[in-house]
């Protein structure tokens, strides 16, 4: 698959200028140097990061991190690489990561799809989370939907033979685009018929839990990477 084209790409989000705490920012200060890895155009194996070899996630828009924090807590011998461009988010987590003494986080602040495309190496993840990023509900905004054709190739090369990748929305259009899109992926496949019942690892947010209690749907979409016939 050629990778050229993914290097001009629609942005997903908008950045905006959210205000951080003096918590974030303070944490921000004190640990950004050993948890936030520096975006750079050259691959490099997630071991030198963490220190370890160990399976890695890689998660994309964690958001203000409780999520991210809860799976590192309930799986200490995996590593989690999360990529969030928005400097609150990032500041609440790793002011997380500190207070719960985790050591298998680590954070890189940029655009996820350069991140991709530049830094990780084929075959280095265990897995990919997405977890409720922007629908775009307008229909002309649609394109610039995280979920695309040309993404998701891209980031079906990062995943190990039999990982898998993870998304969820609480938007049904977007899932059943999801489901099209991760379907029509050669080296993805099903295990279910259309969408999965939600994993024990994923936790249910405050925003999820009012949702359901108002009855909106969650949908949750669990692919695995193809092993090769050997």
């Amino acid at each position: 698959m050629s990778e050229a084209p993914a290097q001009r790409h629609i942005r997903s989000y908008v950045l905006r200028q959210g205000r951080m705490s003096k918590a974030q920012k303070r944490a921000l200060d004190t640990h950004g140097n050993t948890y936030l890895i520096p975006y750079a155009e050259t691959p490099c194996e997630c071991a030198q990061w963490f220190g370890r070899n160990a399976p890695v996630v890689l998660e994309i828009g964690c958001g203000m991190g409780e999520t991210t924090v809860q799976i590192a807590q309930s799986r200490p011998h995996w590593d989690f690489l999360a990529v969030e461009v928005h400097a609150p988010g990032v500041g609440s987590l790793l002011k997380q990561i500190d207070d719960n003494g985790l050591s298998n986080i680590r954070l890189i602040q940029h655009d996820a799809v350069e991140v991709v495309l530049h830094m990780l190496p084929e075959q280095s993840l265990e897995g990919v989370h997405i977890f409720f990023p922007d629908p775009w509900p307008k229909k002309r905004h649609h394109k610039r939907r995280l979920i695309q054709t040309q993404f998701v190739a891209l980031l079906s090369t990062r995943i190990r033979a039999g990982g898998y990748f993870h998304c969820a929305t609480d938007w049904e259009a977007y899932a059943q685009q999801m489901l099209v899109v991760l379907g029509a992926e050669p080296a993805l496949r099903n295990n279910v018929q259309d969408f999965a019942p939600r994993p024990d690892y994923r936790p249910l947010t405050k925003f999820e839990r009012r949702g359901i209690g108002l009855g909106h749907g969650v949908w949750d979409l669990v692919f695995r990477k193809i092993c090769p016939p050997s």
